[in-house]
Parts: C-alpha cells; sequence; structure tokens
C-alpha cells in the first residue's frame, strides 16, 4: 500500500510540474499558473496570446511551447528563464529578435522559429551551446552569421523558404550536423541543385571550393512552353544555330527538346516542350524551379474578344507555372508578328499584359480572402497550419516580364528580342542566382564528359554504366564520391540524366538525355493511335507478332487507354529502323526489355506516374511450381502484360457500372483546389493509389478502389472556381463502420497530398459537403498535422450542427474522428488498424497457385511477406 501511495504522489507531482494548456483559447495567462513556480513543462500551443506577461515568475521551465499563436514582438521576459532547454515560436508573427536575449538562455537545447517574419538572427545566438535543434524555415533572412558555426552540438538545421543567396562554409565543418535543409531559396553559394543532394553534398562542394579554385557559372535553364505551333521551336532552333531555322507542321516539336546556345558570357540551357496535352503528363519530370519560363504565344492566333482564346493560349500556361515554379520568372514572347497589321501587335500585347495581371491579382485576392474566412472563425487556432500555408503562397512572386513581339521570319528580330532578354538575366534583383559559384572540378568534369560524347569511347546513344564511366573520365584528383556528387548536380540543372532512387537505374547515366526522351515520346505523343496503325506488316512478323495482334492493340488502346508491351515493344523498334542506328536498337532490347521481364523504360514510366502496369485477371493453373534459389519462367499462357495510361481514357463505364449510384449514407469529401487542378494531376493521384490497393477501376475522371469490402470512388472536378476531388466511400455491410471507412479515404487523401509535393504553387482544402441534400453548405477541416492524427478539441462535439440549414449531424459522418481511439504510439486505432491489415493482406502462407504482376506461380508450403 505505501509503495502505491508513493507511486501516487510522484504522478501528481509530475503532473503539477507538466501542464497542458493547448486549444484552450487563452488570451492570458491563467493567474494559477504564473502562482505555480514548480511547473517545468507549459505547452500553449495553438492559443490566442498576444503576449505572455509574467511568464518570468516560472523560473524552473525547461520547456515552453508557444507555437501557433498571435505573438508579434518575441516576449523579452523568456530571457529570465534560464533553465529553459525546448523552446518553440514557430507559426507567430514575430519580426524582430532583441539582442541578447539568448545569452541568457545558455542551456537551450530545441528552437523552433519557422514561419514567423524574421529578416535576420541576433549574433548573441551562439551563446546557445548546448543548442542541437534549430528550426528557421519560411522567414524572410537574407544572410545566415557565419558564428553559427560555434554552435558545436547542433545536429539538425532547417532553413528552407527564406531569402538565401549564400551558406556559411564553416557551418559545414562541423561533425555534429547530420540533418539540414535549404529547399527553396534563391542560392548562389552553393546553388539550389547541389543543396537538394543533401548535407553530404555540401559538404563535398564546399571542401573541393577549399582545395580548388572557384569559377562564376553564368548558365540559364530556360524552358520554352505554350501552346502547339506558336513558334516554340523555330526560336529554339534559329538561337542554337544562329541562323533562322523555320519549322513545319510535320517537323514540330514532339516531347521534349533539348539544346544550348551562348549569347555573349552567358549560356541558355533550353527545354522545348511540346504544346499539346498530352505531353503536359511528362512536365513535372524536367519542369525544375530556378529557371527562366519563355511563354511563347502565337499574336495571329490570339483573339481579344475570345475568352476561351486567351485561355488555351496564355491562361493556362500562366496558371499552371503558377502552381508548379510560383516564384519563377516568366517571359511572354509574342509570336508570329509578321502575320498581324501593326497597330494589332501593340492592341494585343497590351490586351495580353493586362489580363496576365488580372490573373495574378485575382489569386492574391482569392489567397487573402480564404486567409480573412479562416482567421475569422471562431476556432482559429485549429487552422494555423492552412493559414501559414496561405501566407506562403501570397509571399511567391510570380515575376511575369513585359511582352516582346518578335517576327519569326526574321533572324535579326529573334536576336533583338534575346538581347533584351540577357538584360533582364544580367539584373539581379530579377534574377537573383542567375550566376553561381562552383568549384572548377565541376566544370571540369562536365568538359570532359562533353568531349567524351563525341569520341567512339561512349555509343552514339549515350547510354553509359556508372563504372564505366568513372574508368572514361579518369580524373585522379576526384574521387568517386565526389564525381557522384558532380555527376547528381548535372543531372539536376539537366545536361545529363541519373535517376538514382530508381534501384533498376542507379547505376545507368544517360549523358545525351535526349535519347531517353526520343524513346518517351515515342509512346507519350498525341498521334500514338496513327502510329499503332501505320506499324507495317514486315515489322509484325520481325517481332512473332500478326494483324489480329495490332487489331487487338489497337481496339484495347482506344476502349480501354491500354498499351501492350508487346505493342510498345514492336512501335519502338520500328520507330528506330526507321532511325537506322545499330547501336539505338541495341540499348533499346535492355530499356525495353521484352515480354518475360519489362526494361528500364516503364519503371522510369511508372515512377513518374506516368502509366499503371494491369493486375493479373485470374489464377494460372498451368504456373510452373515455384522452387527458392531457382530461376523461375513464366508459363507460356501467362496474360500479356499492359499498361494503362489515364491520360488517354474516353469515358467512366467501367467505374459507373462498378459503383452503381451514390447514397446517402455514403461517405463524403471534398478535396478544393486553387486555382484549379493541374493537367494531370488525377490521373497521377489515380496511379498511387492503384498501385497500393489491388483492387481497382479507372476512367476518365473516375477511380474506384475496393479494400477489404469497402468501395472507394474518386471524381475530378475540374470547373473555373469549382476545381476538387470528390471521395465517397460505400458502407460495407456491417453497422458503423466508421473507423475503417475513413481509414481508407484518409489513405487517399494521403496519395493526394504527396503528388501535391510537386506543385508548390498549388493551395487544397478539405471540406464535407453538408448532409442534408438541399443545403449547399459546407463542413471546414481543421489542421491535421503531420502524422494526420485529428485534433482532439476539435472532436470534442459529438453533433455537429450546420451553420447554414440548422441541422444536427453526427460528427463520424462529417469527419474523421479519433475520439477515445488513440493507439498505443498515439495513432489512432484507425490507422493502426489499416496497417495491420495491410499487413495481413502482404502475408501469405499458400499452397498452390501465388499470383504477382502478370505471372502466376505453383508453390509448395511456402510463406511470403
Amino acid at each position: 500500500m505505501a509503495g502505491r501511495a508513493e507511486q501516487n504522489q510522484t504522478a501528481e507531482q509530475t503532473q503539477d510540474r507538466d501542464v497542458d494548456l493547448s486549444m484552450k483559447r487563452l488570451k492570458v495567462l491563467p493567474l494559477e499558473i504564473l502562482q505555480n513556480p514548480q511547473i517545468d513543462h507549459l505547452n500553449l500551443d495553438r492559443n490566442r496570446l498576444k503576449n505572455i506577461t509574467d511568464i518570468s515568475k516560472l523560473r524552473n521551465l525547461k520547456t515552453l511551447i508557444l507555437s501557433k499563436n498571435e505573438l508579434v514582438d518575441f516576449p523579452s521576459e523568456i530571457g529570465s528563464l534560464r533553465y529553459l532547454e525546448k523552446l518553440h515560436l514557430n507559426q507567430n508573427k514575430i519580426s524582430q529578435i532583441p539582442a541578447e536575449i539568448f545569452s541568457y538562455l545558455p542551456l537551450l537545447k530545441q528552437l523552433k522559429l519557422n514561419n514567423n517574419r524574421l529578416n535576420d538572427l541576433p549574433e548573441d545566438l551562439t551563446c546557445c551551446t548546448e543548442l542541437q535543434y534549430l528550426n528557421l524555415s519560411h522567414n524572410l533572412i537574407k544572410k545566415l552569421p557565419k558564428a553559427l558555426a560555434n554552435l558545436g552540438k547542433l545536429e539538425e538545421f532547417y532553413i528552407e523558404n527564406n531569402k538565401l543567396c549564400e551558406l556559411p562554409p564553416v557551418l559545414f565543418e562541423s561533425c555534429s550536423l547530420r540533418r539540414f535543409s535549404a529547399r527553396a531559396n534563391p542560392l548562389r553559394e552553393p546553388p539550389d541543385e547541389v543543396c537538394a543532394g543533401g548535407l553530404q553534398h555540401i559538404r563535398s562542394y564546399f571542401k573541393q571550393l577549399q582545395n580548388n579554385e572557384s569559377l562564376n557559372d553564368k548558365r540559364v535553364k530556360t524552358m520554352f512552353l505554350g501552346a502547339s505551333m506558336a513558334g516554340k521551336s523555330t526560336l529554339c532552333k534559329s538561337l542554337t544555330k544562329r541562323e533562322l531555322v523555320t519549322i513545319a507542321e510535320k517537323d514540330r516539336t514532339i516531347g521534349i527538346e533539348i539544346s544550348e546556345f551562348q549569347m555573349e558570357d552567358f549560356s541558355f540551357l533550353c527545354w522545348d516542350f511540346a504544346g499539346q496535352l498530352e505531353y503536359y503528363l511528362t512536365h513535372h519530370v524536367f519542369i525544375t524551379p530556378q529557371a527562366l519560363v519563355v511563354l511563347v504565344i502565337d499574336l495571329h492566333r490570339y483573339k481579344m474578344d475570345d475568352k476561351d482564346s486567351f485561355k488555351e493560349l496564355v491562361g493556362f500556361w500562366i496558371n499552371n507555372i503558377l502552381m508548379r515554379v510560383p516564384d519563377s520568372i516568366v517571359l511572354p514572347i509574342g509570336s508570329h508578328m509578321d502575320l498581324c497589321e501593326k497597330d494589332e501587335v501593340q492592341m494585343k500585347k497590351k490586351d495580353i499584359e493586362e489580363k496576365i495581371k488580372e490573373i495574378l491579382i485575382e489569386r492574391y485576392e482569392n489567397l487573402n480572402q480564404r486567409l480573412a474566412k479562416l482567421n475569422k472563425k471562431s476556432q482559429c487556432e485549429l487552422y494555423r497550419d492552412q493559414v501559414n500555408k496561405l501566407d506562403d503562397l501570397v509571399k511567391y512572386n510570380l515575376k511575369v516580364l513585359d511582352l516582346i513581339p518578335v517576327d519569326c521570319t526574321q533572324y535579326d528580330t529573334i536576336i533583338n528580342a534575346w538581347m533584351q532578354i540577357l538584360e533582364s538575366v544580367r539584373n539581379k534583383d530579377i534574377f537573383p542566382n542567375a550566376i553561381r559559384t562552383l568549384p572548377v572540378t565541376y566544370k571540369k568534369v562536365e568538359k570532359v564528359i562533353t568531349e567524351l560524347i563525341e569520341t567512339e569511347k561512349v555509343p552514339f546513344h549515350g547510354t553509359v554504366a556508372l563504372d564505366e564511366l568513372q574508368k572514361m573520365l579518369n580524373l585522379h584528383n576526384i574521387d568517386s564520391e565526389q564525381l557522384e556528387y558532380i555527376l547528381s548536380y548535372l543531372h539536376r540543372i539537366g545536361l545529363i540524366l541519373w535517376f538514382q532512387d530508381l534501384q533498376a537505374l542507379e547505376d545507368t547515366i544517360f549523358l545525351k538525355p535526349s535519347f531517353l526522351i526520343t524513346l518517351f515520346k515515342m509512346i507519350v505523343r498525341h498521334d500514338l493511335l496513327n502510329q499503332l496503325n501505320n506499324i507495317p506488316a514486315r515489322t509484325l512478323k520481325k517481332e512473332s507478332a500478326i494483324k489480329p495482334d495490332q487489331q487487338k492493340w489497337i481496339s484495347d488502346f482506344q476502349t480501354k487507354a491500354t498499351l501492350h508491351l508487346k505493342a510498345i515493344i514492336v512501335l519502338v523498334k520500328h520507330q528506330l529502323r526507321l532511325n537506322g542506328n545499330k547501336d539505338l536498337h541495341e540499348i533499346t532490347e535492355e530499356l525495353i526489355g521484352d515480354e518475360n521481364e519489362k526494361g528500364k523504360l516503364f519503371q522510369i514510366l511508372e515512377y513518374f506516374d506516368i502509366c499503371l502496369s494491369s493486375k493479373p485477371q485470374a489464377l494460372n493453373p498451368d504456373a510452373l511450381e515455384f522452387r527458392p534459389g531457382s530461376q523461375w519462367l513464366p508459363p507460356d499462357n501467362a496474360p500479356p502484360l499492359t499498361y494503362l495510361f489515364p491520360s488517354y481514357l474516353t469515358d467512366a463505364k467501367v467505374v459507373s457500372n462498378k459503383w452503381n449510384e451514390d447514397s446517402d449514407k455514403d461517405l463524403h469529401v471534398r478535396a478544393f483546389f486553387l486555382p484549379e487542378i493541374p493537367q494531370g494531376f488525377f490521373h497521377r493521384v489515380t496511379i498511387k493509389l492503384c498501385n497500393f490497393i489491388y483492387s481497382h477501376w479507372v476512367g476518365k475522371e473516375r477511380c474506384l478502389v475496393i479494400c477489404n469490402g469497402r468501395k472507394l470512388l474518386l471524381k475530378e472536378h475540374n470547373e473555373e472556381a469549382n476545381s476538387y476531388i470528390e471521395f465517397r466511400c460505400k458502407e460495407k455491410g456491417e453497422e458503423n463502420d466508421f473507423e475503417g471507412r475513413w481509414c481508407l479515404i484518409m489513405m487517399a487523401i494521403q496519395k493526394v497530398k504527396k503528388v501535391l509535393e510537386d506543385w508548390p504553387g498549388l493551395h487544397y482544402s478539405l471540406k464535407t459537403p453538408c448532409r442534408n441534400p438541399s443545403c449547399r453548405h459546407y463542413f471546414d477541416w481543421p489542421d491535421l498535422d503531420e502524422k494526420d492524427r485529428d485534433i482532439e478539441q476539435f472532436w470534442e462535439e459529438k453533433i455537429k450542427t450546420c451553420e447554414n440549414c440548422g441541422e444536427d449531424f453526427p460528427a463520424n459522418l462529417l469527419f474523421c474522428t479519433g475520439q477515445s481511439s488513440q493507439g498505443s504510439n498515439g495513432t489512432s486505432k484507425a490507422a493502426d488498424s489499416f496497417v495491420n491489415q495491410q499487413t495481413i493482406q502482404n502475408t501469405y502462407n499458400v499452397t498452390g497457385n501465388y499470383v504477382s504482376g502478370s505471372c502466376s506461380v505453383n508453390i509448395n508450403e511456402q510463406e511470403f511477406h
């Protein structure tokens, strides 16, 4: 009994010292808290505090959480908390930190100041010699003090999304620093492409700068976008060839073409993107930040009084640039001015510029309206993460330069236009990182690779193994690790392609990106149906195919948007035979593969969510017995492997037939997007979801998955000012099956969030429609943390009342609630349940036929995980 009493007493003392007042809507600190000097942990997260007067009375505080409040000034009384070890002030509105405040916090180990309005850091931060974690991301900091290197115990440092142009080299000399990120800064030294490689790449960069000479790299990655036949290729090729090049319609760009040209002391690496929407699916693979975007607009086709004309030739591209690379520089070029009257050119130029400004202003106003709406909510503290995201979006500054009209029939006007562009590139206010500092070794490797490509050592297609390239380069003063960092940099700027994250391609370097793109555009193209129709009988015979096979390929492509692997192999080989190069034919065998094994190209297509491999329809009774340790071959009658390309789908009948009708009992959520759902976004979500859940059906703007008997439907609605993805989940047949259904919906939302990572300028919010069919009101979802854990206070009400119609609804019909259902590790039981279900589904103790991909195996007493 005495032992139990002591335990209870200890628990009470701990409770007295550890106080959680998060999400209590506090505007001032409660007096009873300030009268308890024994408190050492105080959590004030998500309140409405504008100051913390008298916090200095809690002199024993070790942890102080003040994140997501309304602090404008850094609380100076914090300087009295000498025992403080953890301080969270993130997601407030602090713009300045008082001098010497940190000199009074010698024991501080963790400091979060991200998502504020800081312009600089006080030098005395280095007095916090015990500091291990520092987060300064999403501020306005332009320079880091070199004295940060004195923080000898710093292990994690995050400085993303600021205004930094340089990083201090001494910061990376510390062996203790093991995690660092400076993403989304206009960095010149080191360039952003170096920082993207991680901490070790940055250390290698500064080490090479220290041991070698440095140089200023004046290269601008330039992306040419615009509608088909706008004149992009004419501009690119004329600048590259240094003479006028005219492009016939039959020779227009298919996919992407890469070229480079020199203009005075600057080099422009040009990526010419085809204008047809079919190719837009591949843009996320190649379009990167820190680039000049040239938007080519056909002035002759442009009609000032036609809303659709502006949307097709200008608006679509501006919106997608805003969503994909929101902090870039856009130069509109008006082509074909020779086909317009002189006054007409100026009128169209003015009209386009004014309408682009309207798009930017409308976006700014829409974001601010959404911000104001969230800030006015009665529980606005529950929406702080969404507010911070909107704040970031408002800060993005898409710079659209004045439109330059160009006569594409006159080489002189093309050169004059580019000289104007060069002026903008030299302007540091417009292009803060156009000139980048590189170790001379980076240029040395690039030069040797360029020279190698011209020799017979490198195959015509430019595809080599990593170890072979290392031998060919033969650079004595650059070790293999340094070389790999340099190669990854060259990949990120687009000079070579090296997919290190793909296991099948981690040892393969594409020294000529154009070759891989050539293979891409044999499959992803606007005239694919014609290409299938035009495969000659002679080619079919050589590949052991017959005319009925070809007709089946064409039929499946037209009706199901699927391409048979065999069809792709035949199509690519036919195109290469037309090219007539044997080297290409040999490497294609490796990249395309055969009917038994898919090649590397398909792994790239799947990796970037461009296509989805087929699922087997049934077990195969003729499958051979599988014996561990020995090679297994698929049976001759294995079903053919096919690939679904959702962008080619023309209807959703297969989904509608399986789903039947919507029901009032369906759980129903919508994810709304501003300004719109990007082209190809829903396709990528669909592919990620279907790769995760075996039972799936895909149609145009529709996707249905079934997991553990639960049906989940995704529908894309992309209308002006009303763009959303709808999630509907049917009852399984069991009563109160909310947990499992919400878990399935949340998993689909996770796939949406994953794709969103490639669209930093895109805003989304979750809303549940009122369940009264005649009411058009929506219930806004609060923030979800990184683990999508529910915010408990929001779910305290088991009944939610619609502000519009006044009807009451159970909360678990509207939101993914986690009331009283926390797992042992703090995650919701719904999430734990889903993980367990997936684990069970992925563990097999089987005897008989096992299906994997398009193959089936006869197994005797084998366990699979």
